[in-house]
């Protein structure tokens, strides 16, 4: 069945991964509906003269108790950030009248048992893209006489909440109020008038909660996608998001924070839960990504080449340990002082983590290290042992790591740790020009990309979010070659990623050749942004 799934306007790439994610956790997939087992994709479309970008759109889920799953997060198990609320649409329209005529013709057997007797309901009106008064709000429930909410019970009253809460007004007050707004006249609680039953109100838990949604045209500086033009629907509410939990996490109020701390949500987005499995980190840093995972019921582990930054932080009361306490979450099973280009691990220890998250170092906010120091790369000196009583506060010399190698060594990592099935999941930066990115991503033999998404930074550069799932199992021979096709990859791609180039192309001028030009010559004048694209 079609439902209306709006999104909120935020990391616009992220949201269908993020219902497509949910939706193979509540069983989505697991019967045969016509969906497509083998992509295990969901079937979606948008409405009429709207835009992709556009916060609303139809998907077509198996049943209304996936849909309610998806949409309602009061269960850990449910992590969805960007949804807001999942619909049953029973009409849309362009305008009022065909927003009636699509309610008419939507089936009785499908509206009835919301408009009994026995039940109350209230509905809201949402805009989006522009602000309407008050007035304009009753004055669009008012055109809604044509839906049959009538032949109702002394016991209820046909209750419309227009974004105001009047739970608190008294009765009598409440009963003047409605009567007034409809231009009824005074009546005597339960008094039958123009064919509605008038009774007690109940506006905390209504049975049905029913939408009337409405956006503008594109034009108005309103911040809508192009091409976006009007349109109006009216569903019944399957599940609505609560939103409370985000504030929790928000990196203001957390303990411990560094340059590139992040508050999870972006990077787990669209992923599966791991209850009582194994997220690795090998980029901790400040233990953001694993603070998230935590929270989803994930034992947790990192690992970061900075022992300062895992073993001391800012002091015993602010470090990684502390933003974990901080929550009252379980702490990591460990963090160590280890090197990506030089895992620890033994030589014969394969498959123990479900999954690695990671935001490798790519030199924006800030680059990559890995051991071994200027002149012992070179051949200056020869590799030493620290003496035994220096190691307490020995700091480890360390020479810059391009992303290229980095992300190299983070897949033969993920090969050979993850178990079969699990997935590796890590941010890739890329260059945009002229609002088009060509991207070109590694590949490893052991594994398959299944999602990317792209989150939008600045004009000039973004990151994708890679999602990749781990197909095969790892040997040499698989290494050697994926080793070679890397070799052959950043020859061909990734020559803007090597030392310091990606920092260079976000922070240079906009356009050098503008302080030699001519006066004459004016410069290009900026492409128009629409809300949310940037987020």
């Amino acid at each position: 069945m079609w439902y209306l799934c709006v999104f909120y306007h935020r990391l616009l790439d992220y949201r269908r991964a993020e219902v497509e994610s949910l939706a193979e956790l509540f069983g989505a997939f697991e019967d045969d509906n016509g969906y497509d087992k083998e992509k295990k994709s969901l079937q979606w479309r948008v409405p009429e003269n709207h835009h992709p970008d556009s916060p609303f759109h139809l998907v077509n889920l198996p049943s209304e108790d996936v849909a309610r799953n998806i949409a309602n997060r009061s269960t850990l198990r449910s992590h969805c950030i960007l949804v807001k609320g999942i619909y049953e649409l029973w009409g849309e329209g362009s305008s009022y009248e065909e927003l009636e005529e699509s309610i008419r013709g939507y089936p009785e057997e499908r509206k009835c048992p919301y408009l009994n007797s026995g039940s109350t309901f209230k509905i809201t009106v949402d805009c989006f893209g522009k602000v309407i008064s008050f007035q304009e709000q009753t004055e669009r429930i008012k055109g809604l006489a044509y839906i049959p909410f009538k032949v109702w019970s002394s016991s209820f009253l046909c209750c419309f909440i227009v974004g105001l809460e009047l739970r608190d007004m008294p009765e009598i007050a409440f009963r003047s109020y409605f009567l007034d707004l409809y231009e009824y006249e005074a009546v005597e609680k339960g008094e039958r008038v123009s064919g509605y039953w008038v009774g007690r109100a109940s506006l905390r838990n209504p049975d049905h909660n029913f939408w009337l949604m409405e956006t503008d045209d594109y034009g108005t500086n309103n911040g809508l996608p192009p091409i976006m033009q009007r349109r109006i629907f009216f569903g019944r509410e399957v599940g609505c998001a609560d939103r409370k939990l985000l504030p929790t996490y928000q990196l203001k109020s957390r303990t411990y924070l560094g340059p590139t701390a992040m508050d999870g949500n972006g990077i787990l987005n669209g992923q599966p839960n791991w209850p009582n499995q194994l997220v690795y980190d090998p980029f901790v840093g400040t233990g953001s990504i694993l603070v998230a995972a935590a929270h989803f019921g994930a034992m947790t582990m990192g690992a970061d080449i900075d022992i300062r930054v895992v073993r001391d932080g800012r002091g015993p009361d602010c470090n990684v340990w502390s933003n974990f306490k901080q929550y009252g979450l379980p702490m990591p099973v460990a963090l160590l002082r280890a090197d990506n280009n030089l895992p620890p691990w033994r030589p014969g220890l394969k498959e123990v983590f479900d999954a690695i998250i990671c935001d490798p170092p790519y030199g924006v906010c800030a680059g990559g290290r890995k051991s071994g120091g200027r002149k012992l790369l070179r051949g200056t000196v020869d590799p030493y042992s620290v003496p035994d009583d220096k190691r307490t506060d020995h700091i480890p010399s360390t020479a810059p790591y391009c992303l290229a190698e980095c992300v190299h060594d983070l897949l033969d990592l993920a090969a050979r740790m993850i178990v079969m099935g699990g997935r590796l999941v890590f941010f890739y930066p890329v260059l945009r020009e002229d609002d088009f990115v060509e991207i070109h991503f590694l590949e490893h033999p052991c594994f398959k990309l299944i999602a990317t998404t792209e989150q939008m930074l600045s004009s000039r550069y973004s990151r994708v979010l890679l999602t990749m799932v781990k197909i095969g199992s790892y040997t040499e021979e698989i290494a050697e070659a994926a080793r070679m096709k890397h070799i052959e990859f950043r020859e061909n791609h990734l020559k803007w990623l090597e030392d310091g180039n990606l920092h260079s192309a976000v922070f240079s001028p906009a356009d050098p050749l503008l302080t030699a030009a001519d006066d004459s010559k004016s410069p290009k004048e900026p492409k128009p942004k629409y809300r949310g694209k940037y987020v």
